[in-house]
């Protein structure tokens, strides 16, 4: 079985034949008019004596064949189909990433859902076979991808992230879990884990008792603690710029810290670990060395259709006739005159 790789080079090399013929054509109609016109017929054939219209033509065709090879090299024919099973393994990792407005506070920097969404891009470049999916939180949670494999996707998606994506304030750790264990597929044997980034207000649920929850079930959680427990003031935005602080209703400018407790509690319940981020290190790459421990098991099998490259058997034909050309001469070879090959 066969196939051109770049059949679209094929269809270019029919067309610029085609376009070659016509151009030949009608030049040769062009030439012999003009050469009628300005020389006299006697006068011509003294001329154009020694020119064979056979070699021309002969030239022409070796061109023509030297021009199309080379297209149907660009094509690159493919031949010999063979099937290639590949068994992925992984596991399946959650990561819930607080996008409330306290995670605009600048104890880390530029702000703490910055530095933590450049930590999860430099995660995913870290993962092979695993399958992940991304969920944002703040006084809801909801799935922001799907848990794939896709991680172009996944950088994607990442990077739209901020905190007007959820339209309710707060943070609602428990919410997370509960939604990242939704997102899960019970019904294949991959280890499950989630990890929560999030500077640990949590004002809604609670998250302690999901963590539970999801660690019967086999899933681990693992917390990452963004800010510091001195804590920073919370920056407001208005078309993009910064116009102040966010202040209580006595006027006062509110303090946001990060709540290391309630992350410990969470993490001990999932049995997964916390780790406090930091400008230098937010930590993901030491809970992503615990994660890799858990077991790898298969959860998809992919068939993959190779070919072998072929295009070595048009490209030396090819360079052949364009050496055959480009020595060719158009005029008579006394040896063929003699033999009249040529006329």
């Amino acid at each position: 079985m066969f196939r051109f790789e770049h059949i679209a080079f094929l269809y270019a090399g029919i067309i610029a034949v085609i376009v070659m013929i016509v151009i030949q054509l009608v030049y040769g109609k062009w030439r012999t008019r003009k050469q009628q016109q300005l020389v006299d017929k006697k006068l011509l054939s003294i001329v154009i004596a020694d020119i064979s219209r056979t070699r021309r033509n002969f030239k022409f065709i070796l061109l023509l064949l030297t021009v199309f090879l080379l297209f149907v090299s660009m094509a690159n024919i493919q031949y010999g189909l063979k099937e290639e099973e590949v068994k992925q393994k992984g596991i399946d990792l959650m990561i819930a990433l607080d996008v409330s407005n306290s995670m605009n506070a600048e104890d880390l920097k530029p702000s703490r859902l910055e530095r933590a969404k450049r930590a999860i891009e430099q995660l995913i470049d870290k993962l092979h076979g695993d399958r992940i999916g991304i969920i944002v939180f703040a006084g809801d949670a909801y799935v922001q991808l799907p848990i794939t494999t896709d991680y172009a996707a996944a950088k994607m998606y990442l990077q739209t992230i901020d905190t007007d994506i959820v339209p309710t304030q707060g943070t609602a750790i428990g919410t997370a879990i509960d939604l990242a264990m939704q997102s899960f597929n019970f019904d294949d044997p991959t280890s499950k884990a989630i990890i929560i980034i999030t500077d640990g207000e949590n004002h809604e649920d609670n998250p302690v008792e999901a963590a539970r929850n999801a660690a019967e079930k086999g899933v681990y959680v693992y917390t990452i603690g963004m800010g510091t427990p001195e804590g920073a003031p919370i920056p407001v935005y208005k078309h993009g710029k910064q116009i102040g602080f966010k202040k209580d209703k006595e006027g006062n400018t509110v303090v946001s810290h990060l709540n290391e407790e309630m992350l410990k509690e969470i993490a001990q319940a999932g049995n997964g670990m916390y780790v406090r981020a930091t400008n230098s290190n937010v930590g993901l790459n030491m809970i992503l060395n615990k994660i890799n421990e858990l077991e790898k098991k298969e959860f998809d099998n992919k068939v993959f259709k190779t070919y072998e490259d072929r295009f070595q058997l048009t490209l030396f034909p090819a360079l052949v006739l364009l050496v055959i050309y480009l020595l060719l001469s158009d005029k008579r070879s006394k040896l063929a005159e003699k033999l009249k090959l040529y006329e």
